[in-house]
């Protein structure tokens, strides 16, 4: 038997397409094959290089936690969930119109009747622009039941350059 016998499109002439693609018969296994390639396709998209995984939330799409944004006339709100964290855990930074929040996990397992031990660490960190002014002496962070909330009030210089538009029908 070649190498060659095993690659699907070698078998058709040399042809470089699949034998799926030449008529309307399809190879069930080629179709598996494609569908186990995209499946592992899907969950490795955008995988940076961590594998931890926050309270069955998915690290390896690189937005934990999830985040709300609201913008008000006067304030801007950013809440975030983070279960199974604590204060202690969470840094917030605003540095030059940029809110970031920072977070890490770390947990050590250890059972020496079992001969068992496990660490477990994560971090994340999510920067959101703001992009207006803010009275950075007035923002306030709280933190409660696993979710983080800051307020960053506006400063009357963001607030008068909003323009409303009439809509006309």
């Amino acid at each position: 038997m070649n190498v060659r016998d095993l690659i699907p499109w070698a078998r058709n002439n040399g042809s470089q397409v699949p034998s799926a693609f030449h008529n309307d018969e399809r190879d069930p296994f080629l179709s598996l094959h494609r569908e186990v390639n995209r499946l592992f396709d899907d969950v490795f998209r955008g995988f940076d290089g961590r594998l931890s995984s926050f309270g069955g939330g998915s690290a390896l799409s690189g937005s934990w936690p999830s985040v709300e944004i609201s913008n008000g006339e006067k304030e801007i709100k950013v809440t975030a969930e983070v279960p199974g964290l604590e204060e202690k855990d969470i840094e917030v930074l605003l540095d030059d119109g940029v809110l970031t929040l920072k977070g890490e996990k770390r947990s050590e397992t250890e059972d020496t009747d079992k001969q068992f031990s496990e660490r477990y660490y994560g971090r994340f960190e999510r920067r959101i622009p703001v992009g207006y002014e803010i009275k950075e002496d007035e923002v306030d962070a709280r933190f409660k039941n696993g979710v983080l909330a800051v307020t960053l009030p506006k400063s009357e210089k963001a607030q008068s350059q909003v323009k409303r538009i009439e809509i006309k029908g």
